[in-house]
């Protein structure tokens, strides 16, 4: 398969990206590139998937280019901000980033996400590009349309949507049902509604994308990576690129300088919500999915305490789990992050002056499945 154009017309310093379909994608790496101003950058994906990594590595690898971030979050605590505010970019300082964690971009965007927009590039430093990590229940397509909203269209241009895929989690078969089981219940009673709250938002996303990143590939063999690239392929009537990445590793001249505008498509890439309410006036909520906050004492183990973490996510099926920690002894923050029952720790930045040392953890699971009182009790009994 020949290589698509490359991103930018540089005929020096080019690297050829494996994609996941055996193609390749000609970018730039190692150079400092100069790319219109007022680029939009939506990151979107699943909860767990890896967004907030590939975020960090971006600000570390971004050529010089001023950045502005928008995370947005579901639940009380702004985990992922506060994660990207420790990480010391100096294309991208605090002020720098905007945290929305009072709930889902996708359903606020004329009270909390335009004026922070029209802030932004009302900036005398205007960043060169601004990302949107949206939170992983959040659909893509409202947040797109907001941008031909009049003094934002003519300001600014969606250069591309990125969906980042845990490939770890759609090899487990976590955003998919049993289909010939609701096959055979749907013979019975054809009102069923036959997918899933994840599974719809999984689709959702891929149908947004511009490029997705199958991401986490590092934790499948071969054969596995095949498996999840074509039930990636088959979520979706579009067939966006792929590419494969490790550890949220993906070179900033892969991520950005996509040139879609994919505000001007959007109306063609509609949700199972939208398809649902054509032509009828609707609200989407996310009444499926319910977040909380467990404060927790001082982990004097962290190997131990993410072990008993492990057993109570899997008594309880939490589907995410994220959080800080303060480990008596050690002068930095502890960082907890869980997607099903894999667990990832690490210290992050130290305690700051005057900061009260705590341990937080945000949980997020399907309301109907998650008994909010039996969970803090378990996490408290640790």
């Amino acid at each position: 398969m020949s290589a698509p154009a490359p991103i930018l017309a540089i005929d020096r310093l080019r690297i050829d990206y494996p994609l996941a379909d055996g193609g390749v994608l000609t970018a730039v790496e190692g150079a400092s590139l100069t790319l219109a101003p007022g680029e939009i950058h939506a990151l979107v994906g699943e909860s767990g998937a890896g967004k907030t990594t590939m975020i960090r590595n971006l600000l570390s690898n971004a050529g010089g280019r001023k950045i502005a971030l928008i995370i947005n979050e579901f639940g009380d605590l702004g985990v992922d901000g506060e994660v990207l505010k420790g990480c010391g970019a100096e294309n991208c300082t605090e002020d720098d980033i905007i945290e929305l964690n009072n709930g889902c971009i996708c359903c606020t965007v004329a009270d909390d996400f335009i004026p922070t927009m029209e802030k932004l590039l009302e900036r005398e430093n205007r960043p060169d590009h601004i990302v949107i990590e949206t939170s992983g229940l959040a659909l893509p397509q409202p947040l797109v349309a907001a941008f031909n909203w009049p003094g934002i269209k003519t300001r600014v241009t969606v250069d591309g949507v990125v969906t980042v895929v845990d490939s770890a989690a759609v090899a487990a078969g976590r955003f998919a049902d049993d289909h010939d089981a609701i096959d055979a219940q749907r013979a019975e009673d054809e009102g069923l509604d036959h997918e899933s709250p994840l599974e719809e938002l999984f689709e959702d996303q891929l149908t947004a994308a511009d490029l997705v990143i199958l991401n986490k590939a590092d934790l499948l063999d071969d054969a596995a990576l095949v498996a999840v690239r074509e039930t990636v392929s088959n979520a979706t009537a579009r067939k966006p690129k792929m590419v494969v990445s490790r550890g949220g590793d993906v070179p900033a001249s892969v991520l950005l300088g996509l040139g879609v505008g994919t505000e001007d498509d959007i109306a063609n890439r509609k949700s199972h919500h939208e398809l649902e309410h054509e032509g009828a006036p609707h609200d989407h909520d996310h009444d499926e999915f319910e977040s909380f906050v467990v404060d927790y004492g001082p982990v004097a183990d962290p190997a131990a305490f993410a072990d008993a973490l492990k057993g109570i996510i899997e008594t309880h099926d939490i589907l995410r789990l994220k959080g800080f920690a303060d480990v008596p002894g050690k002068p930095m923050r502890l960082v907890i992050q869980a997607v099903g029952n894999r667990i990832d720790t690490y210290f992050d930045r130290p305690w700051k002056p005057g900061e009260a040392r705590s341990t937080k953890l945000v949980v997020i699971g399907l309301h109907d499945e998650m008994d909010d009182v039996a969970i803090v009790e378990a996490i408290k009994g640790i």
